[in-house]
């Protein structure tokens, strides 16, 4: 469970990702067997949580960075609990997105509705300009976990560009590969052909709220 320390191996830090890459550049013979002893130190199959505040340019512009600063800060604060009660971990944040990964994608996705929850309650006693709102983009698959502060792998760039991008506030997206993992009942779920990257690509829209 990603809630408690997860079995990673002792050698997935950023250094030894590091080593390797500058092996792979140094003895570009060496290619196969050095990208097979990445996967190998690295590789995990997890759900990724992909978090992204709503209307954050806006309010910068109108608030100043103080403003941006605190909210991402209650943001973070009302999540992490969140995250670790569903077991998941949160890898890290990065101005107004919040990362997290999971075993699976169910906990992944009951912990975007908590935290949209979260939020609502909170909501209701705070000013209209302290507001927080968010769309939310999950993957699932085999990625890149460098120690415990970032993720690298096509399931990880879907579920940014979901969340990060795509899906509007108040907005669950999987990507396909999430969507399958779940098995969720068809009726919650919204097929949306999307284009990322020039790519077609099939996300499915949350339809529970």
């Amino acid at each position: 469970m990603f809630g408690e320390p997860y079995n990673f191996s002792m050698q997935n830090t950023r250094l030894e990702l590091h080593r390797l890459l500058q092996e792979r550049i140094q003895h570009p013979e060496k290619t196969a067997e050095i990208d097979r002893q990445i996967h190998q130190i690295f590789d995990q199959d997890c759900a990724i949580l992909v978090l992204d505040l709503s209307g954050f340019s806006r309010l910068t512009i109108r608030h100043g960075i103080v403003h941006f600063l605190t909210m991402v800060h209650r943001m973070t604060a009302i999540a992490t609990p969140i995250v670790h009660q569903h077991q998941g971990r949160v890898v890290k944040q990065e101005a107004d997105n919040l990362f997290a990964v999971f075993t699976e994608v169910k906990p992944a996705v009951e912990t975007a509705l908590a935290i949209f929850e979260a939020f609502t309650t909170v909501n209701i006693d705070l000013p209209n300009d302290q507001d927080l709102y968010a769309a939310i983009g999950i993957g699932y698959g085999t990625t890149l976990v460098v120690g415990d502060d970032d993720l690298f792998g096509n399931e990880m760039n879907l579920a940014s560009k979901m969340g990060e991008d795509l899906a509007r506030q108040g907005e669950i997206l999987l990507t396909e590969a999430a969507y399958h993992q779940l098995q969720p009942p068809t009726d919650l779920w919204e097929p949306l052909p999307l284009v990322i990257s020039g790519l077609e690509v099939m996300a499915y829209k949350w339809l529970g709220r």
